[in-house]
């Protein structure tokens, strides 16, 4: 059952999911090309970063009208602060301290609450 966007969002469809896998892709790949320009800057790669950061939020708009605001962001937020640490922890080699790595897991548990709340709360 979708609920009109103007409301407060619909319930997130396969197509919706496809869509944030998407923008999800696109974002890791310009937070990839931004790593790179930091650490090597050049004009291709800052063009490459904006193109791709761009790429992605107008996916999210096109989310952001059929699912509503609330829901396209936050879902998309706690995906993408997985993501992109897990890409940095992995690929770069970065490292958190403990107090950051308890900051992380409450920015999920947080977006999550935010997320699911209404629908536990029988919305």
């Amino acid at each position: 059952m979708r609920r009109d966007a103007s409301k407060g969002g619909g319930i997130l469809s396969f197509s919706g999911l496809l869509q944030l896998g998407l923008s999800t892709v696109i974002f890791l790949l310009a937070a990839t090309a931004a790593k790179q320009w930091g650490l090597a800057p050049s004009l291709g790669k800052i063009l490459l970063t904006l193109a791709l950061y761009s790429l992605g939020n107008l996916i999210m708009l096109r989310l952001i009208r059929e699912f509503g605001m609330s829901v396209s962001f936050s879902l998309s937020a706690v995906i993408q602060l997985v993501s992109v640490n897990v890409v940095a922890l992995a690929f770069f080699g970065e490292r958190v301290n403990a107090l950051q790595a308890a900051g992380i897991v409450m920015a999920v548990g947080a977006v999550a609450l935010i997320t699911l709340g209404p629908y536990l709360q029988g919305r």
